[in-house]
């Protein structure tokens, strides 16, 4: 029995589902996340990506799993690896891809400080496919920067403790852009504008919030490199999985390690299965429309031949040479034609 259109649609969800995830589990492995921090991030520049991933990452970045309620938690200590869904009883719900924490290297510690701050940014991470979903994408993640931003109160700060807000970046891969976006990389961030006198205020008072995006593109031009390169070539939905393992390792001395290795592969599968079940629904869509057009063509001969040649419905598609399993059929729809 052939499925349904629904069912067809259910499973095609289910494996795109499958997909997302597995994309996602792939970006949250420590390794991608600190060569984004390095290539992206100035507060990382300096630093080697083994010593980002083991140091100022936290232990375990979140994956679309656990929800924090802000207006559940007012009294509650701050919490690491903060939550992916952020909800208020006014504003609704926002579900993050990624989201973690990271420690700002003591270089840009702020001057007087304790230091027994570790965290000192939240950062999240969304894989984008649409470039253009009905709106400008970047208002997307200033909005989710001020979220992330507001939602520190009852966990970072609390009354009018301010000076504790910790900066935020949300971080957006666009897998998809149109051309002119294509390997490209912009940053959005606030910045001090003094329009009467020369003062200035300290950076960290109000460097609270960036947005990046991130625009892969084709891996065989010149401009992929770095972590253009590294992002396209692992989110490529073309590149075989062994040779993706091979440029992450060679290019980028990033350790096949069991799971990691597993993870690339499933998505690589995954993807190919993907683009078969798309290649079978246009070859079925296809098939269909040929179909119903032969159907139509014979239903056409049918009727002029019993007007032109007086025939019997009989004798029409006798001429016609129509099976015998489908005359019944066409005499149906003759009689729908008349009723209509």
């Amino acid at each position: 029995m052939t499925d349904t259109t629904i069912a067809k649609n259910i499973y095609t969800a289910d494996e795109k589902a499958k997909y997302d995830a597995c994309c996602k589990r792939l970006l949250a492995e420590k390794v991608i996340l600190a060569w984004i921090m390095k290539s992206c991030l100035w507060e990382y520049a300096d630093c080697d990506v083994n010593e980002i991933a083991e140091k100022y990452i936290e232990e375990k970045p979140q994956i679309g799993e656990i929800p924090v309620a802000p207006d559940e938690r007012e009294n509650t200590p701050m919490i690491q690896g903060t939550g992916v869904e952020d909800t208020t009883m006014t504003e609704g719900t926002v579900t993050f891809d990624i989201r973690f924490t990271a420690a700002v290297p003591s270089v840009h510690q702020e001057p007087g400080g304790s230091g027994e701050e570790k965290i000192g940014l939240i950062l999240n991470v969304e894989a984008q496919n649409q470039f253009y979903p009905g709106y400008p994408l970047i208002k997307r993640g200033i909005y989710y920067c001020c979220r992330m931003v507001s939602s520190q109160y009852g966990t970072v700060f609390t009354d009018s403790h301010y000076e504790k807000i910790k900066k935020v970046y949300s971080i957006w891969i666009c897998t998809d852009p149109p051309g002119y976006r294509e390997n490209t990389i912009n940053r959005y961030v606030m910045s001090e504008d003094s329009l009467v006198g020369q003062i200035q205020e300290p950076q960290q008072n109000y460097d609270l919030l960036a947005a990046l995006m991130i625009c892969l593109g084709d891996t065989k031009k010149e401009n992929c490199q770095g972590i253009l390169r590294l992002l396209s070539v692992l989110l490529s939905s073309e590149i075989k999985a062994a040779e993706k393992k091979e440029i992450l390792e060679k290019e980028y001395h990033i350790e096949m390690k069991r799971k990691f290795g597993e993870e690339v592969s499933q998505m690589c599968n995954l993807s190919e299965g993907l683009e078969q079940r798309a290649a079978q629904r246009v070859l079925q869509g296809l098939q269909q429309g040929i179909a119903q057009g032969s159907q139509q063509a014979n239903l056409n001969s049918i009727k002029n031949l019993m007007d032109t040649m007086n025939w019997t419905v009989k004798e029409a598609m006798d001429a016609l040479k129509i099976k015998e399993e489908e005359r019944s059929l066409y005499v149906e729809l003759l009689k729908d034609k008349k009723s209509d």
